[in-house]
């Protein structure tokens, strides 16, 4: 195992962020009107408020581009290819959750969408933990919130079959 030299690792992890924040904003972009539209849907009582998405998806983008910089940072990309094309893939489902749930209000395909996802982080956890233990652990908290939207986003579904088909 050799470490990716130290002037590379300031580009390193300022482009890991980068990614998971374009895979944000990408998402963002499809949730523009996600508050006002979350706000009138039947929710359960145990949904949270829409001002919480924010600021938990924050941190959880951040943690994110860490994970993936420190999996990078042992040996660069090629060596992790794998862990990382799973890194990746996650991210483009990730995003385009926000544009079949918010924007096309599509909630059986955002349902389909969030299952895969799920699996993703998993096997990016997996994989992430196996190049370094604390990588896979920072995913820890995303795989628990997608497990909770999971459960809200069917549930939602369920609620609203005439918004959400």
């Amino acid at each position: 195992m050799t470490r990716v030299p130290i002037f590379k690792q300031i580009p390193g992890i300022v482009g890991w962020l980068v990614i998971a924040f374009i895979a944000a904003a990408l998402g963002g972009a499809g949730s523009i009107n996600a508050s006002p539209f979350y706000e009138q849907l039947l929710l359960p009582e145990w949904a949270p408020p829409s001002s919480l998405f924010g600021p938990v998806w924050t941190v959880l983008y951040a943690l994110m581009g860490i994970s993936a910089w420190l999996v990078w940072r042992v040996d660069g990309f090629l060596a992790a290819r794998g862990a990382l094309t799973l890194f990746l893939i996650q991210l483009a489902l990730n995003a385009l959750w926000s544009w079949l749930f918010f924007a096309w209000q599509l909630g059986g395909l955002a349902f389909a969408d969030i299952l895969l996802l799920w699996v993703l982080i998993v096997a990016t956890l997996i994989a992430f933990w196996r190049v370094r233990a604390l990588a896979g652990a920072l995913l820890v908290p995303y795989l628990l919130w997608v497990s909770f939207a999971t459960a809200l986003n069917y549930t939602i579904w369920q609620l609203n079959p005439q918004i959400l088909g």
